[in-house]
Protein backbone atom coordinates (compact mmCIF):
# COMPACT_ATOMS: atom_id res chain seq x y z
CA UNK A 1 0.00 0.00 0.00
CA UNK A 2 1.36 3.43 -0.95
CA UNK A 3 1.73 6.01 1.80
CA UNK A 4 0.46 9.03 -0.13
CA UNK A 5 1.63 11.43 2.58
CA UNK A 6 5.20 10.58 1.60
CA UNK A 7 4.59 10.73 -2.13
CA UNK A 8 3.47 14.13 -3.43
CA UNK A 9 2.84 12.81 -6.96
CA UNK A 10 0.45 10.19 -5.64
CA UNK A 11 -1.25 12.89 -3.61
CA UNK A 12 -1.69 15.01 -6.72
CA UNK A 13 -3.19 12.16 -8.74
CA UNK A 14 -5.48 11.14 -5.89
CA UNK A 15 -6.79 14.70 -5.77
CA UNK A 16 -7.09 14.91 -9.56
CA UNK A 17 -9.04 11.66 -9.91
CA UNK A 18 -11.44 12.65 -7.13
CA UNK A 19 -12.66 15.42 -9.44
CA UNK A 20 -12.01 13.80 -12.84
CA UNK A 21 -12.67 10.04 -12.90
CA UNK A 22 -10.86 9.56 -16.23
CA UNK A 23 -8.01 11.35 -17.99
CA UNK A 24 -5.63 11.19 -20.94
CA UNK A 25 -1.89 10.80 -20.49
CA UNK A 26 -1.16 14.38 -21.57
CA UNK A 27 -3.52 15.67 -18.86
CA UNK A 28 -1.77 13.60 -16.19
CA UNK A 29 1.63 14.76 -17.38
CA UNK A 30 0.53 18.38 -16.99
CA UNK A 31 -0.75 17.69 -13.47
CA UNK A 32 2.56 16.18 -12.36
CA UNK A 33 4.99 18.01 -14.68
CA UNK A 34 6.76 14.72 -15.39
CA UNK A 35 7.38 12.39 -18.34
CA UNK A 36 4.86 9.86 -19.56
CA UNK A 37 7.07 7.05 -18.28
CA UNK A 38 6.98 8.51 -14.79
CA UNK A 39 3.19 8.86 -14.96
CA UNK A 40 2.85 5.17 -15.81
CA UNK A 41 5.20 4.20 -12.99
CA UNK A 42 3.05 6.10 -10.51
CA UNK A 43 -0.20 4.77 -11.96
CA UNK A 44 1.20 1.26 -11.79
CA UNK A 45 1.85 1.65 -8.08
CA UNK A 46 -1.64 3.03 -7.52
CA UNK A 47 -3.45 0.51 -9.73
CA UNK A 48 -5.10 1.69 -12.94
CA UNK A 49 -7.08 0.68 -16.01
CA UNK A 50 -6.89 1.96 -19.57
CA UNK A 51 -9.99 2.29 -21.75
CA UNK A 52 -10.88 -0.38 -24.30
CA UNK A 53 -12.36 2.37 -26.47
CA UNK A 54 -10.63 5.49 -27.85
CA UNK A 55 -7.52 3.44 -28.66
CA UNK A 56 -6.81 2.98 -24.95
CA UNK A 57 -5.96 6.65 -24.49
CA UNK A 58 -7.95 7.18 -21.29
CA UNK A 59 -6.99 6.06 -17.79
CA UNK A 60 -8.73 5.66 -14.47
CA UNK A 61 -7.82 4.28 -11.07
CA UNK A 62 -8.70 0.60 -10.77
CA UNK A 63 -10.96 1.26 -7.78
CA UNK A 64 -13.04 3.93 -9.55
CA UNK A 65 -15.36 1.99 -11.93
CA UNK A 66 -18.66 0.51 -10.82
CA UNK A 67 -18.69 -2.38 -13.26
CA UNK A 68 -21.91 -4.00 -14.45
CA UNK A 69 -22.52 -7.75 -14.55
CA UNK A 70 -20.37 -8.10 -17.66
CA UNK A 71 -17.50 -6.15 -16.14
CA UNK A 72 -18.17 -3.03 -18.23
CA UNK A 73 -18.20 0.64 -17.18
CA UNK A 74 -18.61 3.85 -19.16
CA UNK A 75 -17.90 7.46 -18.31
CA UNK A 76 -18.58 10.32 -20.73
CA UNK A 77 -18.68 7.88 -23.61
CA UNK A 78 -15.31 6.31 -22.72
CA UNK A 79 -15.49 2.55 -22.12
CA UNK A 80 -13.60 0.43 -19.58
CA UNK A 81 -13.62 -3.28 -18.76
CA UNK A 82 -12.66 -5.22 -15.67
CA UNK A 83 -11.07 -7.64 -18.14
CA UNK A 84 -8.79 -4.77 -19.19
CA UNK A 85 -8.47 -5.32 -22.95
CA UNK A 86 -11.09 -5.50 -25.69
CA UNK A 87 -9.83 -8.95 -26.71
CA UNK A 88 -10.15 -10.33 -23.17
CA UNK A 89 -13.60 -8.79 -22.84
CA UNK A 90 -14.88 -10.31 -26.07
CA UNK A 91 -13.56 -13.75 -25.07
CA UNK A 92 -15.28 -13.41 -21.69
CA UNK A 93 -18.62 -12.36 -23.19
CA UNK A 94 -18.55 -15.15 -25.77
CA UNK A 95 -17.61 -17.83 -23.25
CA UNK A 96 -20.31 -16.85 -20.73
CA UNK A 97 -23.14 -16.56 -23.30
CA UNK A 98 -25.40 -19.65 -23.04
CA UNK A 99 -26.29 -19.36 -26.74
CA UNK A 100 -23.10 -17.71 -28.00
CA UNK A 101 -23.16 -14.24 -29.50
CA UNK A 102 -23.57 -12.78 -32.97
CA UNK A 103 -21.49 -9.87 -34.21
CA UNK A 104 -24.38 -7.36 -33.82
CA UNK A 105 -25.08 -8.55 -30.27
CA UNK A 106 -21.45 -8.10 -29.23
CA UNK A 107 -21.16 -4.76 -31.00
CA UNK A 108 -24.30 -3.47 -29.27
CA UNK A 109 -23.03 -4.66 -25.89
CA UNK A 110 -19.53 -3.24 -26.27
CA UNK A 111 -20.66 -0.07 -28.09
CA UNK A 112 -17.93 0.01 -30.70
CA UNK A 113 -16.82 -1.72 -33.90
CA UNK A 114 -15.31 -5.14 -33.20
CA UNK A 115 -15.19 -6.92 -36.57
CA UNK A 116 -11.38 -6.94 -36.72
CA UNK A 117 -11.14 -8.11 -33.12
CA UNK A 118 -13.51 -11.00 -33.80
CA UNK A 119 -11.55 -11.97 -36.91
CA UNK A 120 -8.27 -11.95 -34.98
CA UNK A 121 -9.68 -13.96 -32.07
CA UNK A 122 -11.07 -16.63 -34.39
CA UNK A 123 -7.76 -16.80 -36.27
CA UNK A 124 -5.92 -17.18 -32.95
CA UNK A 125 -8.43 -19.87 -31.88
CA UNK A 126 -9.30 -17.98 -28.73
CA UNK A 127 -12.98 -18.21 -29.70
CA UNK A 128 -14.84 -20.31 -32.27
CA UNK A 129 -17.28 -19.42 -35.03
CA UNK A 130 -20.16 -21.41 -36.49
CA UNK A 131 -22.56 -20.62 -39.31
CA UNK A 132 -26.24 -21.07 -38.45
CA UNK A 133 -29.15 -19.96 -40.61
CA UNK A 134 -26.86 -17.77 -42.73
CA UNK A 135 -25.40 -15.98 -39.72
CA UNK A 136 -22.12 -16.30 -37.87
CA UNK A 137 -22.32 -17.30 -34.23
CA UNK A 138 -19.28 -16.74 -32.03
CA UNK A 139 -18.83 -19.47 -29.46
CA UNK A 140 -16.34 -20.91 -27.01
CA UNK A 141 -13.09 -22.32 -28.37
CA UNK A 142 -13.76 -25.42 -26.26
CA UNK A 143 -15.63 -27.90 -28.53
CA UNK A 144 -18.09 -29.27 -25.95
CA UNK A 145 -19.04 -25.81 -24.70
CA UNK A 146 -19.39 -24.61 -28.29
CA UNK A 147 -21.76 -27.47 -29.15
CA UNK A 148 -23.95 -26.55 -26.17
CA UNK A 149 -24.05 -22.89 -27.25
CA UNK A 150 -24.89 -23.79 -30.86
CA UNK A 151 -27.72 -26.08 -29.76
CA UNK A 152 -29.13 -23.35 -27.50
CA UNK A 153 -28.99 -20.80 -30.35
CA UNK A 154 -30.79 -23.20 -32.69
CA UNK A 155 -33.57 -23.55 -30.14
CA UNK A 156 -33.83 -19.76 -29.85
CA UNK A 157 -34.09 -19.40 -33.62
CA UNK A 158 -36.78 -22.08 -33.80
CA UNK A 159 -38.76 -20.69 -30.86
CA UNK A 160 -37.85 -17.07 -30.10
CA UNK A 161 -38.76 -16.04 -26.53
CA UNK A 162 -41.85 -13.85 -26.03
CA UNK A 163 -41.20 -10.12 -25.62
CA UNK A 164 -40.66 -8.87 -22.09
CA UNK A 165 -42.77 -6.27 -20.26
CA UNK A 166 -42.95 -2.75 -21.63
CA UNK A 167 -40.20 -0.40 -20.43
CA UNK A 168 -40.88 2.97 -18.78
CA UNK A 169 -43.26 5.26 -20.73
CA UNK A 170 -40.42 7.67 -21.55
CA UNK A 171 -38.49 4.85 -23.24
CA UNK A 172 -41.63 3.73 -25.10
CA UNK A 173 -42.04 7.24 -26.50
CA UNK A 174 -38.39 7.37 -27.57
CA UNK A 175 -38.73 4.03 -29.36
CA UNK A 176 -41.92 5.10 -31.16
CA UNK A 177 -40.28 8.35 -32.26
CA UNK A 178 -37.29 6.40 -33.56
CA UNK A 179 -39.64 4.15 -35.54
CA UNK A 180 -41.21 7.20 -37.16
CA UNK A 181 -37.86 8.72 -38.11
CA UNK A 182 -36.05 5.52 -39.09
CA UNK A 183 -35.51 5.15 -42.88
CA UNK A 184 -35.82 1.37 -42.47
CA UNK A 185 -38.27 0.73 -39.63
CA UNK A 186 -37.24 -2.63 -38.21
CA UNK A 187 -35.83 -3.54 -34.80
CA UNK A 188 -32.15 -3.38 -35.79
CA UNK A 189 -32.50 -0.07 -37.65
CA UNK A 190 -34.38 1.51 -34.75
CA UNK A 191 -31.73 0.28 -32.29
CA UNK A 192 -28.96 1.74 -34.49
CA UNK A 193 -30.77 5.09 -34.78
CA UNK A 194 -31.28 5.33 -31.03
CA UNK A 195 -27.61 4.53 -30.39
CA UNK A 196 -26.60 7.24 -32.85
CA UNK A 197 -28.84 9.68 -30.98
CA UNK A 198 -27.26 8.71 -27.66
CA UNK A 199 -30.52 7.30 -26.28
CA UNK A 200 -30.29 4.37 -23.91
CA UNK A 201 -32.38 1.32 -24.78
CA UNK A 202 -31.86 -2.41 -24.99
CA UNK A 203 -32.89 -4.70 -27.86
CA UNK A 204 -35.34 -6.36 -25.46
CA UNK A 205 -37.03 -3.03 -24.72
CA UNK A 206 -37.35 -2.21 -28.42
CA UNK A 207 -38.77 -5.65 -29.20
CA UNK A 208 -41.30 -5.34 -26.36
CA UNK A 209 -42.55 -2.02 -27.75
CA UNK A 210 -42.49 -3.47 -31.28
CA UNK A 211 -44.71 -6.40 -30.28
CA UNK A 212 -47.06 -4.36 -28.06
CA UNK A 213 -47.86 -1.84 -30.80
CA UNK A 214 -47.78 -4.40 -33.63
CA UNK A 215 -45.30 -2.36 -35.63
CA UNK A 216 -44.82 -5.06 -38.21
CA UNK A 217 -42.82 -8.21 -38.54
CA UNK A 218 -39.47 -7.58 -36.92
CA UNK A 219 -36.29 -8.78 -38.58
CA UNK A 220 -33.71 -9.85 -36.02
CA UNK A 221 -30.37 -8.20 -36.73
CA UNK A 222 -28.60 -11.53 -36.37
CA UNK A 223 -30.44 -12.92 -39.40
CA UNK A 224 -29.52 -10.08 -41.69
CA UNK A 225 -25.92 -9.36 -40.72
CA UNK A 226 -23.74 -12.28 -41.72
CA UNK A 227 -20.47 -11.38 -40.06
Amino acid sequence: MIDSSKNPNVNKLEHFFRHRPIARLDELRRVLHVSGRTVFRILGRMGYLSSYSHAGKYYTLARTPSFDGDGLWAHSGVLFSSHRTLRNTVVHLVNKAPAGHTHPELQDRLRLRIYDTLHDLVAAREIGRAEIEQLYLYVSAEPTAAETQIAARQRLIAEPPPPGPLPDPAVVIEVLLAVIHSPEPDVAAVAALMRAQGKASTPGQIEAVWAQYELGKKKPASRRLRR
